[in-house]
């Protein structure tokens, strides 16, 4: 057998916990469920900074946020000079197809793949009208992919306004099984299929929507410490009121058409491993999928991402190696600690590629396990820093010097704050002292004499959301196009 063909698969914004096989009792993803049986899920998988580019950066590079550059969501930053994902692969003889997001600047930018048929939500101001809009325009519908008139990042919800193959999860889905028909049989092929939902805006095809109309929606889960909000962390403060408070049918609303977005892709999935079957490829390919970050969905009274809670934070990974490959199996978990750093080093091990020397991240399928994940998101008031050594989390937030400790082997659902218990103060030290030693840059104002003391409280009074939370508007006829110099390097929040 010659080398392994790769398909890595990302959604946008789920939850390791939004599985059947994770044992959540309403999300329905058949697919996933037996892919996860097909090898091994990890289940303490995290995304050392859960936002979109910064992941990304992670990802395509296999470094933590310190190496790659960006722990903040800088939209007009390029690339780091590093060896990428799709690049050493090609290297290797691969082709390499890319299908969906990328999240790169500038946005034509390939990061080493061949060929990329992009989806990029809706950002004109870049200077790009994506692949998807186009195949909307020939379709009949240019620039009425946002009619639905909701928004990317809140928590409204109506069907799919256009038809059912218009909608981005089966244009990417059906984008990637022609790649995979039109590769070289001459060489392995390496594809990254990047599914931009279940991302808001919450719009899912109506049949989807229908098959949880009557499914009942459990309440999120509120821990003993969220109750007070005027007792939390500032930065928790600032998550909870960022996001209009949803009434008990607005909340359910939002789980529904959420796990109808899952549904649509997990079924999308299926497609794309027909194909491989079809083509006869599947038992020599490498199979991942994995998501950037997740979502809270209401739990603690939290929404949305950029906070090291496992809503946020945890991430699925389910690993399928070729047929009869014994370093992966079947039917296993590991508790193993991995992050998305890790996927570039395990994906070039399987295939018995050379790993870049650059990589921070290790084989996932090595014997070589990490003792402890860093994960650092935002600078300045928003910041938030995590140490996880497989067992205990803190969780620290400079802005009035607050910390948050969880057994997650014994509260998986962190319903109850360690952080001042006192048998836990040795747990929380040794953390603390892990956590420091990781710090730079502009981290380094949080110390004083190797002792953390952050900094000072301050009020977090409501603000408006003059934009609805960066609503689309009207894409024809095309709106304003304003190219940013590629120079820039911008940090904006999203």
């Amino acid at each position: 057998m010659g080398r392994p063909n790769v398909l890595l698969v990302t959604a946008d914004h789920w939850p390791a916990s939004l599985l059947g096989v994770a044992g959540h009792e309403t999300v329905r993803t058949p697919t996933l469920d037996q892919i996860a049986r097909n090898g091994v899920r990890f289940t303490n998988a995290y995304s050392e900074c859960p936002v979109c580019i910064p992941a990304r950066r992670t990802l395509m590079t296999g470094t933590d946020p310190r190496t790659h550059g960006d722990r903040t969501f800088q939209t007009e930053l390029p690339m780091p000079d590093l060896p990428t994902l799709a690049g050493s692969f090609v290297e290797a003889g691969y082709q390499a197809y890319a299908v969906g997001k990328l999240h790169v600047f500038p946005q034509r930018d390939r990061i080493g793949f061949h060929d990329v048929i992009l989806v990029e939500e809706g950002r004109p101001q870049y200077g790009l009208t994506d692949d998807w809009e186009v195949y909307l325009g020939d379709r009949g519908f240019p620039g009425r992919g946002f009619d639905h008139a909701m928004s990317n990042n809140e928590y409204a919800t109506r069907p799919w306004h256009l038809p059912e193959d218009c909608h981005p999860t089966t244009f990417i889905a059906r984008e990637t099984c022609r790649a995979i028909r039109r590769r070289d049989p001459t060489r392995p092929g390496f594809w990254f299929l990047s599914f931009t939902h279940p991302h808001p805006p919450l719009v899912p095809p109506r049949d989807y929507l229908e098959m949880y109309r009557d499914t009942p929606v459990a309440e999120p889960p509120v821990g003993e410490w969220a109750h007070d909000e005027d007792a939390l962390p500032y930065r928790l403060k600032l998550q909870r009121r960022g996001w209009a408070k949803l009434s008990p049918p607005a909340v359910v609303d939002a789980h529904r058409a959420f796990y109808a977005l899952c549904t649509h892709i997990d079924h999308q999935i299926r497609l794309v491993v027909g194909t491989l079957r079809e083509e006869g490829l599947l038992d020599d390919t490498i199979l991942l999928f994995t998501a950037d970050h997740g979502d809270m969905l209401g739990t603690h009274g939290l929404w949305a991402k950029r906070l090291y809670l496992e809503g946020s934070a945890n991430v699925p990974m389910l690993l399928v190696g070729t047929k009869d490959d014994e370093r992966v199996g079947h039917h296993r978990t590991d508790d193993r600690l991995v992050g998305w750093q890790d996927v570039m080093p395990t994906l070039l091990d399987l295939a018995d590629l050379p790993i870049p020397p650059s990589c921070t991240g290790r084989s996932m399928v090595g014997d070589d396990p990490r003792s402890h994940l860093y994960g650092e998101c935002n600078e300045g008031h928003t910041a938030t820093r995590m140490i996880h050594d497989g067992r205990f989390k803190l969780i620290y937030y400079p802005i009035g010097n607050r910390v948050q400790l969880f057994d997650l082997e014994a509260d998986p659902h962190e319903f109850v704050d360690l952080s001042t218990v006192a048998e836990h103060s040795g747990v929380r030290r040794q953390l603390t002292d892990r956590l420091v030693a990781e710090l730079y840059g502009s981290d380094l104002d949080w110390l004083k004499d190797g002792e953390l003391v952050g900094l000072p409280d301050q009020d977090c009074p409501l603000v408006p959301n003059r934009d609805l939370s960066i609503q689309r508007g009207t894409h024809w006829p095309p709106p304003p196009v304003d190219p940013p110099d590629p120079a820039a390097q911008t940090s904006k929040l999203r």
